[in-house]
């Protein structure tokens, strides 16, 4: 594949080098010349000076035969600019973008972005899964499709708890796909269905759902 990278700092730099080792075709792009020189002494000459938030300098590095551009610079709306530039310009099939204020999220979804990441919900999401109390994790985002695959657990004050499926309000959109129990085998659900405490719920919704959904299976 023929990766973009968008900035050339210390996420750039190892991302570059990672993706170098795996056999891609890598370029990074970046403002400050000490910085590609450090590169391209160290890796060769994948480093261009430039601002990948331009149409020029995108096309200079061939961003019309790019499998993806990765904008990683630490400026919010640099990374969005430098996206959609290759979405809409170039047509650049995938686009992923860091996010510094996992506020923005959202709109650089609505704005287009393929895969915008936090590292503040990725720390989070870690935690999360490490804490009993919160009973819903994130496990997949499907922007595409306007679908997120979560994990409900079931805490023991779960109104939910011995009532078959069919009796569970789940909101419009949401679907279940497997119960996880502890210690027993996981199983596809059926509306007859038993939820008991512990279960691990993987389940399809819409980020609009979400809220309901863990509503109606954690009952709080």
């Amino acid at each position: 594949m023929y990766i973009i990278i968008v900035g050339g700092g210390r996420v750039g730099y190892y991302l570059a080098r990672a993706l170098l080792e795996e056999g891609h075709e890598v370029l990074i792009i970046e403002k400050n010349a000490s910085f590609c020189d450090i590169i391209n002494e160290e890796m060769g000459s994948v480093c261009i000076r430039g601002d990948g938030c331009e149409a020029a300098t995108l096309a200079d590095v061939g961003a019309g035969r790019a499998d993806m551009l990765v904008a990683v610079t630490g400026d919010d709306e640099d990374n969005l600019v430098a996206c959609q530039v290759a979405k809409y310009k170039f047509n650049v099939p995938r686009t992923i973008a860091r996010i510094r204020n996992p506020q923005n999220e959202a709109i650089f979804k609505k704005l287009g972005v393929d895969v915008p990441v936090s590292a503040t919900n990725i720390i989070l999401e870690a935690i999360e899964k490490e804490v009993p109390t919160h009973p819903l994790t994130h496990l997949l985002t499907l922007t595409e499709r306007g679908l997120e695959l979560v994990e409900v657990r079931i805490p023991p004050t779960s109104s939910s708890i011995g009532k078959p499926l069919k009796e569970i309000p789940l909101p419009a959109g949401s679907r279940l796909a497997l119960i996880i129990p502890k210690n027993r085998r996981p199983r596809i659900p059926t509306p007859s269905s038993i939820l008991r405490e512990g279960d691990q719920v993987i389940a399809l919704t819409t980020p609009e759902a979400e809220e309901s959904l863990r509503t109606a299976l954690t009952g709080t």
